[in-house]
């Protein structure tokens, strides 16, 4: 379900926390923090599925709680309901292992579900709303599209509905970003995501090795990056520009079947969004230099994934 930025991500996430804490970690124990770290996304996400789920289904509580006033008006007796049929939604909520998941978490228990309710009342106020429940056919787009304005425009701005998530998942900040690639995705094809396999093994494989052997090999690293830093300083180079020099050099080196050129554009990208603003220009020019001198001396090997 994720995808290998993803897990480099959350890789660079731990590897930060272990350099930063007080006590001496292990490559396996980074392993299993970061396989934890991974769980807490899985569950993170869960508890989004069923909050945005919740908020369409909504309008038929508010039409039968509207409908049992004791004088109701015509507006009371005339709530539209499409939205709770929304296809969508329901292909979401026939998607067994996302059942499965939710019972499991029981992500009720986790938030305040009066957000249901204001989220939803934010929602019939808006244009997008009213322009929904006056289409008189289903169209997947438009019921994705309803769906995802939920998502983004209505959950994820909300201060206080974030600060609330944040008390349950204490590493919203770094999952932001994960989080918003994996509903818009997750709408697209709600039927084919399988919530217990969050990260195949595949992928885990692949982000247990790379933490461990960041780790095993950070002397080795270092001694490849520090001729390239001229006359700056390693202590005052940024921690995650070093963090993500490291992992892009352990790819290259011991990640057969992952293209140099993949490996240097992807640690280029998040250094650019996760470092500082010169951070991408800076890890270039490191790995390029390193990538050539490592090629020269013959010790990149890389093989096609199809013909391992």
């Amino acid at each position: 379900m994720i995808s290998r930025r993803n897990i480099r991500v959350k890789v660079m996430q731990t590897l930060y926390s272990v350099e930063t804490s007080e006590n001496t970690i292990t490559p396996a124990q980074a392993a299993r923090i970061l396989e934890k770290h991974l769980d807490q996304s899985r569950q993170l996400f869960i508890t989004l599925v069923y909050f945005l789920g919740e908020v369409a289904r909504y309008a038929e509580t508010d039409a039968r709680q509207r409908a049992s006033k004791h004088l109701p008006t015509a507006e009371d007796l005339n709530v539209n309901t499409r939205l709770a049929g929304n296809t969508v939604l329901w292909s979401i909520r026939e998607n067994e292992s996302c059942k499965k998941a939710i019972a499991a978490l029981k992500p009720e228990t986790l938030i305040d579900t009066d957000w249901i309710r204001k989220i939803y009342l934010q929602l019939v106020e808006t244009p997008q709303y009213r322009e929904y429940i006056k289409m008189t056919e289903r169209n997947k787009k438009e019921e994705k599209e309803i769906l995802d304005f939920i998502f983004t425009d209505l959950m994820l701005p909300n201060e206080d509905f974030i600060s609330m998530i944040e008390e349950s998942f204490i590493h919203w900040d770094d999952d932001a970003e994960m989080m918003s690639l994996l509903m818009l995705n997750f709408t697209a094809k709600p039927k084919t995501y399988n919530f217990e396999d969050f990260i195949s093994e595949e992928k885990w494989q692949f982000a247990r090795k790379l933490i461990e052997t960041v780790m095993e090999k950070n002397e080795y690293c270092m001694e490849l990056i520090k001729p390239k830093l001229q006359n700056w300083d390693p202590e005052r180079t940024a921690m995650l520009d070093m963090i993500l020099m490291k992992m892009g050099i352990c790819e290259l080196l011991y990640f057969e079947t992952i293209p140099t050129k993949v490996t240097i554009n992807e640690y280029i990208d998040l250094a650019k969004e996760y470092s500082t603003a010169q951070s991408g220009q800076f890890v270039n020019g490191i790995l390029d230099n390193i990538h050539k001198e490592l090629t020269a001396q013959n010790k990149i090997h890389k093989v096609s994934h199809k013909a391992k």
